[in-house]
């Protein structure tokens, strides 16, 4: 069956989409009545996903991931990549951290690698485009790639990095903010648009 399933969660309502958006958001109902069709429509998706993958997820856990990075997560996404994410999500920025205390650009990305995908990445911008990937163009970017930026100064360097999560989002440690997820269609992340990179 190729339709759309997806578990997006917008203003605190989890929402199922399925065979392409039959399930519509519920509101002004109550809370009795959203979980008995919210456990309707989760038995109909069970039901109907013989010769799928099997759900091995907590609905749960994927609602707080999605409202924390502000995007819908989907049935064929990668969970371990976007509830890793969403962990990180304000964490403030520190030059040469990695932890949650306190991260810098390279630390996050190498810290989401390694326990998303158990590979260890260098240790700075431009060591983990030049030695850890291959080149990626924008428009062939796919979850879990890693994004590129220059400082305006040296523009065949990277000096900035982030990962790829879907719909032209991005999550990185912003020096301003801390970890944030950005788009890359924002005026600064396109003016300084080096590459994409995509781990050997």
């Amino acid at each position: 069956n190729s339709a759309n399933r997806t578990l997006p969660v917008r203003n605190n309502y989890l929402l199922l989409y399925y065979n392409q958006n039959t399930w519509q958001m519920l509101k002004g109902t109550s809370d009795k009545t959203m979980i008995y069709v919210a456990a309707g429509c989760i038995l109909l998706l069970l039901l109907s996903s013989c010769g799928t993958r099997r759900m091995n997820y907590d609905f749960r856990d994927l609602a707080v991931a999605a409202i924390k990075l502000d995007m819908d997560i989907e049935m064929n996404d990668n969970h371990r990549l976007y509830l890793e994410a969403a962990d990180w999500i304000g964490t403030p920025y520190r030059y040469g951290g990695t932890t949650k205390k306190g991260v810098d650009c390279s630390g996050l990305t190498s810290s989401i690698y390694k326990t998303v995908y158990r590979k260890k990445l260098s240790r700075s911008a431009e060591e983990q485009r030049e030695d850890d990937c291959r080149r990626v163009l924008k428009r062939n970017l796919r979850e879990g790639d890693l994004v590129f930026f220059h400082n305006g100064k040296k523009k065949r360097d990277a000096s900035h990095v982030g990962i790829y999560l879907k719909d032209g989002k991005f999550i990185h440690a912003s020096s301003s903010v801390g970890v944030v997820v950005s788009s890359l269609d924002e005026r600064y992340y396109d003016r300084h648009w080096l590459q994409g990179g995509r781990v050997k």
